[in-house]
């Protein structure tokens, strides 16, 4: 059973001008009802500071269900993209900075994080947003520590996500995070995607690769070794299964993924081992097999060098049995 000892009140910001695919990203994932998740799904509401409709860039309007007052009791507050030219209200800084101080989180799509920009609540912390708009956040905000080739980052009380898209994968994480992993592998399955991508977003920022041609040859390849994780692999091996040249293959490998391939293989290893430590009760040793780490000590120093706690210590935080 998932631990419910969270404030459940989702928040969904709605202004004029706001992208629609955005806002919709945080209905879809929080606002539809659920009845398979059971009685203790999250609470949605949609809040705007304006009076009336909110035009969004779509040309259709939506207009918010619930009082302002729940910007001030949300657990969860959901800021869509940001629009660039529209100025943020002193209201919305205020309002952002009180939320963080009474321990709400906050979570941005794509541009939404220059309203927490903005508010200074990303100083001294590591944030993402849209590629294209990396220029801009590091000259106009100089103490945030971005971090532009990945999807989303979750830096605990503050949760970042890049372009559009994204905003999918950080929504997700965030339902995993509050009810394991079978129940973000449930929502994935109904919106038909991946429960969690691989990469960051340097895969998706224009270069001169020849797309199709590479997913045809490296993505057998991504699969192979997803489903042979336990098992170790050299580059050499990896680069005659691809039929490339070893250099060639690390350069279209890191082009495809934005990654090298141990470090792309460590994170899928990782991932399959942060659920089955939340979701079984398999010993450490065990899991570390499972996994491809070889011995429980080299699964938890990989463990606590990448997500800086221990094994043991996360099944403690978020098991789900």
């Amino acid at each position: 059973m998932p631990n419910l000892d969270f404030n459940r009140d989702v928040c969904a910001l709605a202004f004029d001008g706001m992208p629609l695919f955005e806002f919709s990203i945080a209905v879809e994932l929080f606002g539809l009802e659920r009845p398979e998740m059971g009685p203790n799904w999250y609470r949605f509401r949609v809040v705007s500071l304006d009076d009336g409709p909110c035009r969004t860039t779509a040309g259709l309007s939506v207009t918010a269900d619930a009082p302002r007052a729940w910007l001030e009791t949300a657990g969860t507050i959901i800021i869509p993209g940001w629009p660039m030219d529209k100025p943020i209200p002193d209201t919305l800084i205020d309002l952002m900075q009180r939320a963080h101080d009474r321990g709400a989180r906050i979570v941005t799509i794509c541009s939404g994080a220059f309203v927490l920009a903005a508010a200074g609540l990303l100083k001294g912390r590591k944030a993402t947003t849209h590629w294209k708009y990396v220029d801009y956040v590091t000259e106009t905000y100089p103490d945030i520590e971005l971090v532009p080739d990945v999807l989303y980052i979750d830096e605990g009380q503050i949760l970042t996500s890049a372009g559009s898209a994204a905003g999918i994968d950080l929504c997700l994480h965030l339902i995993r995070r509050d009810f394991g992993p079978e129940a973000a592998n449930k929502v994935a399955r109904r919106l038909v995607v991946p429960p969690h991508r691989d990469g960051g977003q340097a895969q998706y920022i224009p270069k001169s690769v020849p797309i199709e041609y590479e997913r045809n040859r490296l993505g057998p390849l991504l699969d192979y070794l997803r489903e042979n994780v336990e098992c170790p692999h050299t580059v050499a091996q990896l680069a005659r299964r691809a039929g490339m040249s070893e250099r060639t293959f690390l350069r279209r490998f890191e082009e495809a993924t934005g990654t090298t391939p141990a470090k792309w293989l460590m994170q899928v290893r990782l991932q399959i081992a942060r659920d089955m430590l939340e979701a079984t009760p398999e010993p450490i040793d065990s899991i570390a097999l499972t996994c491809g780490f070889g011995s429980a000590a080299n699964f938890r120093h990989h463990f606590r060098e990448n997500l800086s706690t221990t094994p043991t210590a996360y099944r403690q935080t978020f098991q789900r049995l």
